[in-house]
């Protein structure tokens, strides 16, 4: 008998979850929905800002010396071993 009613409580309080789910899943994915939509507008105005404050006038004379030379395939790195296979 106890087994049964084991059984019993288990498959309620299944039912019983299941209904509640249903009831505040779509409340819970609504405030989901809109912190990542404030995160993310956030992040874009955040975005836009920089970008106004960096803006260029027309005929604005800019020098970047942040440029990197890529390094030549010919540059020599270390020593080339060759190794075979022993059988």
């Amino acid at each position: 008998m106890a087994f049964f009613k084991t059984i019993l409580i288990i498959l309620l309080v299944y039912y019983l979850l299941k209904i509640v789910a249903r009831l505040f899943a779509p409340k819970i994915l609504n405030y989901a929905a809109k912190k990542t939509e404030a995160h993310f507008r956030g992040a874009f105005n955040d975005f836009s800002d920089t970008k106004s404050k960096n803006e260029e006038k027309v005929g604005d004379v800019i020098i970047d010396k942040n440029t990197t030379k890529k390094s030549s395939s010919s540059k020599k790195v270390g020593e080339y071993i060759d190794f075979e296979e022993v059988e």
